[in-house]
């Protein structure tokens, strides 16, 4: 039991981001760019850029105590370090420095001192560290052992003047204390002894502990902390180098390519995977067509040993072989989107040699009447000239043009070469091209169709209601999606059915620059062509251009040739 050719389902998200990813890399000149312009941009900002030295010193902050030694003394007793981290980036300190460089004869303002100076704390610690950064590394560790010198100092003051302030205090209430003991000393020897005697030695006592707490703040160690990291000059620059700059802008060129990539996709009207093709066109991809190196000019690849374009060749025939819409009709339509058709060319004729290669009576109708080129590329292939081309006469086409194609190894097929005629819708729709195509019912037999570009004339159209299998050839980079949904709307309004689409790999840029030069030599050398031609398609005087995009329209019937 045979199943129809389907077309690719939606694929799940990881293959979508693997096709988007392919699509993006599609534009490799705009990666390139994005990539040197970030090359240059790090560089530019590595040479350009000032060195600058950091140098680093860390200080322990502690409190006054009286013993430090004692058990359960907190030396972070009292201590907020967010404040102390406060106070070391503050003008204060700045101000102090400023005036420790001006003896060293560093005269800097206490503003752009400060700018930079940065003062961090490590987690769980009571240590700060003075990071400062200059332009050389004697400047760098000069400011910043300044500055930590200048926050011990200001933290020492504090504390000191603290103790001072307290004492003085205490002192202010000492003093009424002591002259109140001495006038009650002076009323001892009175008749109330019993009562100054009591007084006095309550103000002894209070004397004693005043006494005594300012005996303990002048006896506070008020070291406010230690330098435990000396600031040393630094031997190499801090911030990214040349190598790291480097990276940083190849990275950010590449996110710079790849935006200008995905910006190019999304304006592209080309079509950007083989997914989108096939939604477009509504039908499924028959196969890819490798390039083969050697093969230019090779309109035959079957037929040569060891070719993958043949063998690819023999899996799309085989495919359509057994195609219930083509298996039911065996008659098949080769055409291009618009453009050059020889891709198209190639493609019809190597199927119908796999055709012959499976035992069927192949028979390739050239309905390419404008520009026919079938039977002078197959050169020796072809065994013996259509009559006409022999003697030269006027007879419509296709009257007396079978020739035999032998394919080396492979078999033979028939072939009716194309001739160019003055009117060529009125010679497609008439009857003896009827009679041709209805040879493809005969059992065992397959009729193969070329016709022109299917936008560029409306030849296939024409066709299409006796032909209804059409294949398509194209070149996925050259195609446009709205291209792709107006074939599939002209014929499906025409009766037929796209049975599925033919990628090829196309021809480069030069490539396509030589073949449009020697086209234009062609046409511009005023050579005539075969059978009294002028070379542009038509009979000479004729007033057509040889343009693709150009159609023409019915003109009268030349019945003297027909009567001929």
């Amino acid at each position: 039991m045979t199943h129809p050719i389907r077309a690719l389902e939606e694929q799940d998200e990881p293959a979508l981001l693997r096709d988007q990813f392919r699509q993006l890399l599609r534009y490799r000149a705009l990666l390139a760019v994005g990539v040197v312009v970030g090359l240059l941009g790090g560089g530019w900002l590595a040479l350009s850029s000032e060195a600058s030295y950091t140098a680093t010193g860390e200080v322990f902050v502690r409190n006054a105590t009286s013993d430090p030694f004692a058990t359960g003394a907190s030396a972070d007793k009292g201590i907020n370090i967010g404040s102390e981290r406060q106070t070391a980036v503050s003008d204060a300190v700045g101000t102090i420095a400023a005036h420790t460089l001006v003896r060293r004869d560093d005269r800097v303002k206490v503003g752009k001192l400060l700018a930079g100076l940065q003062v961090t704390n490590p987690p769980n610690t009571l240590v700060l560290r003075f990071s400062y950064t200059a332009r050389t590394p004697a400047l760098a560790k000069q400011r910043a052992e300044a500055l930590a010198d200048a926050y011990l100092e200001i933290r020492r003051e504090r504390t000191e003047n603290s103790i001072d302030n307290m004492v003085d205090g205490y002192r202010a209430q000492l003093k009424p204390l002591t002259e109140q003991r001495d006038k009650l000393a002076g009323e001892s020897t009175g008749t109330s002894g019993d009562d100054v005697t009591s007084a006095r030695a309550n103000l002894v006592v209070a004397i004693s502990e005043l006494s005594r707490k300012i005996s303990e703040l002048r006896a506070l160690d008020t070291t406010p902390g230690y330098l435990n990291k000396k600031p040393v000059a630094p031997e190499k620059p801090t911030g990214a180098g040349l190598p790291l700059l480097l990276g940083l802008g190849g990275v950010v060129g590449l996110a710079l390519g790849l935006l200008l990539s995905w910006v190019r996709l999304v304006f592209d009207p080309a079509v950007r995977s083989t997914r989108e093709l096939v939604r477009s066109l509504g039908a499924p991809l028959l196969g890819t067509l490798p390039k083969e190196r050697g093969s230019q000019g090779a309109l035959l690849a079957i037929g040569r040993s060891g070719s993958r374009l043949a063998e690819e060749y023999r899996a799309v025939a085989f495919r359509l072989a057994y195609d219930p819409s083509f298996e039911q009709r065996r008659r098949l339509l080769v055409t291009a989107p618009r453009g050059d058709n020889e891709a198209a060319t190639a493609a019809a004729v190597n199927l119908a040699a796999a055709f012959a290669e499976m035992g069927r009576d192949v028979l390739l109708v050239e309905a390419d009447l404008r520009t026919p080129s079938l039977a002078r590329d197959l050169g020796p292939a072809v065994q013996g000239r259509p009559r006409w081309a022999a003697e030269g006469d006027d007879r419509a086409w296709p009257s007396d043009s079978r020739t035999n194609v032998d394919v080396p190894g492979s078999g033979a097929f028939t072939l009716i070469a194309g001739r160019r005629i003055d009117n060529v819708p009125r010679a497609l729709t008439s009857a003896p091209v009827s009679r041709i195509v209805a040879e493809g019912d005969r059992p065992g037999s397959v009729v193969i169709v070329l016709a022109p570009p299917v936008l560029s004339y409306a030849d296939a159209v024409a066709l299409i209601d006796r032909v209804e299998g059409v294949v398509v050839v194209c070149d996925p980079r050259e195609v446009h999606r709205s291209d792709l949904e107006r074939i599939r709307e002209i014929i499906g309004a025409a009766g037929g059915t796209v049975l599925g689409t033919l990628l090829h790999p196309g021809r480069g840029r030069f490539e396509r620059r030589a073949r449009q030069k020697s086209g234009r030599r062609r046409t511009d050398g005023g050579r005539p062509g075969q059978d009294g031609q002028d070379g542009r398609g038509g009979p000479e005087g004729s007033e057509h251009t040889g343009d693709p995009t150009e159609t023409l329209g019915l003109r009268a019937f030349d019945t003297s040739a027909g009567r001929r």
